[in-house]
């Protein structure tokens, strides 16, 4: 999907009033202010899923909101662009992502999710290691976020949304613009990668 890549620098805020502290003209049929709202529903909907992705992507609540107030931007300066795409959603969650390739790139940094308590929480339920050893906990642990950092991309996204974020699979597919089958199947797919990473039975997996 290609994505503007123009980066504005103005931080807005959103709604009508953000809109006008932009300097935006608002016409008589107040085309621009239902513009605004109608962003302002849609980030409603959206803003604290991107907020805690970010968070995993960036490992920081101040550097996940400069990211996510940064894509609200790029965002609202083409809305009615936007909202010509086949999915917004997409559109959007492609927006994030690049905003986060770019913060990372700009500090010189890794993806944090490793060092997210949600990641801890997730191995234990991916590999349904409640009981065991804690030093085989953290072994498998830094094994799988390898293995997960290997993943196609559509996989590694599946896996974060789903069993790090806790997203249902109806919102992942919606995200990313594909049917909930075919997010069942990046997930099988995926557990079968990293099952063969971490040479474990592929049962030792199931949900």
């Amino acid at each position: 999907m290609h994505v503007d890549p123009e980066r504005p620098v103005v931080r807005v805020s959103h709604g009508a009033q953000g809109v006008d502290d932009r300097g935006l003209p608002d016409p008589p049929d107040g085309t621009v202010h239902r513009l605004a709202l109608t962003f302002d529903a849609f980030d409603a909907r959206h803003h604290t899923l991107w907020l805690r992705y970010a968070h995993t992507q960036v490992g920081g609540r101040a550097a996940a909101e400069t990211v996510v107030d940064t894509t609200c931007a790029r965002l609202l300066e083409h809305w009615p662009h936007v909202l010509t795409q086949e999915s917004v959603a997409r559109y959007a969650w492609a927006l994030l992502k690049e905003e986060v390739a770019w913060w990372l790139d700009d500090h010189a940094r890794e993806p944090a999710l490793v060092d997210t308590a949600a990641f801890h929480a997730a191995v234990r339920k991916l590999l349904n290691i409640e009981k065991r050893d804690q030093f085989e906990v953290l072994q498998r642990e830094m094994r799988l976020y390898g293995a997960i950092s290997r993943l196609p991309e559509r996989q590694y996204d599946v896996v974060v949304l789903r069993y790090v974020l806790q997203v249902p699979d109806e919102e992942v597919a919606e995200y990313m613009g594909i049917e909930v089958a075919t997010v069942r199947s990046h997930v099988r797919h995926a557990r079968r990668r990293l099952a063969k990473h971490l040479d474990v039975r592929e049962t030792e997996t199931e949900e």
